[in-house]
């Protein structure tokens, strides 16, 4: 049996799909900006996506939506760490840092975090890879790109993957600490994003690692359905049971109530008893 292993977590791969809920500490995040901008009322919403059946929580505290402004460091960590220090204390599952900034990543690790997920896929930095190493942190890799040009979308998305596993393999991060994503809504326009949903099972098959979809609330979503932000979760719902059945292990989400239930039908189809 395969597994995902980070610091002092071995999740085991195959037998569910596991949900990874989504807790943006930020003022301007497409979905949520605002909602959790607190530390009660994020680690309030932590706590009920681990009852609601989050297997993992992402902290995001520097908005990576189309347009976003940067933030200094300083103040993605003036946002982070308080959340992360008392949640750290407070919830049992694995937690997740969405930052592309060396020094947040490690502050992070320190407090006791144990995966950094990175939306430039360990390539945004040369330091990145070297600081999750130095913790035994999981990482997931994500493909981005600053355009939308490609010749040939799927074979540069794994491209691109399989160079930053590379560099996390030599940084000294363990196999089965890498998992990857492939970046849907990032450098894509709405048919690239179509594109790469259709063939999800590619990617795993020819890169053979963890697969993390994060299509929730995306904007491709809401072209197709011609709805806001708001009114997306069917369309999320309809992404997380396509990307079960390529093979996607974890699916990153930001109603985990309605998603739980989404995958655990979605499990019970594709990978039968082991899931129930």
């Amino acid at each position: 049996m395969k597994y995902f292993e980070f610091r002092n977590f071995k999740l085991p791969l195959g037998q569910k799909t596991y949900i990874m809920g989504i807790l943006n500490v930020t003022p301007d995040s497409f979905s949520d900006g605002g909602s959790y901008y607190t530390v009660e009322s994020a680690v309030k919403r932590a706590k009920e996506m681990v009852e609601e059946g989050a297997d993992i929580i992402d902290i995001g505290a520097e908005s990576t939506r189309p347009g976003f402004t940067p933030v200094e460091a300083s103040v993605e960590l003036e946002r982070l760490m308080p959340v992360l220090k008392a949640l750290v204390n407070e919830i049992k599952v694995p937690i997740s840092i969405d930052t592309t900034k060396p020094i947040v990543a490690e502050e992070a690790l320190k407090a006791g975090a144990h995966i950094i997920n990175d939306v430039w896929g360990l390539q945004g930095h040369p330091d990145m890879a070297k600081i999750a190493a130095k913790y035994n942190a999981g990482v997931i890799v994500m493909h981005n790109k600053n355009d939308k040009q490609y010749k040939d979308l799927m074979a540069e998305i794994r491209e691109f993957l399989e160079r930053s596993i590379e560099i996390a393999l030599k940084a000294g991060i363990g196999e089965n600490s890498i998992a990857v994503d492939p970046g849907i809504g990032f450098g894509k326009t709405f048919e690239h994003n179509v594109e790469v949903m259709r063939k999800l099972g590619y990617l795993k098959n020819s890169l053979n690692y963890p697969l993390l979809i994060g299509t929730s609330r995306k904007s491709f979503i809401g072209h197709i359905l011609d709805l806001p932000v708001t009114e997306r979760e069917e369309g999320t719902a309809a992404t997380v049971a396509i990307g079960i059945t390529a093979g996607a292990d974890i699916v990153r989400v930001h109603n985990v109530k309605y998603m739980a239930r989404v995958v655990k039908v979605a499990d019970a189809i594709v990978r039968g008893e082991k899931a129930l």
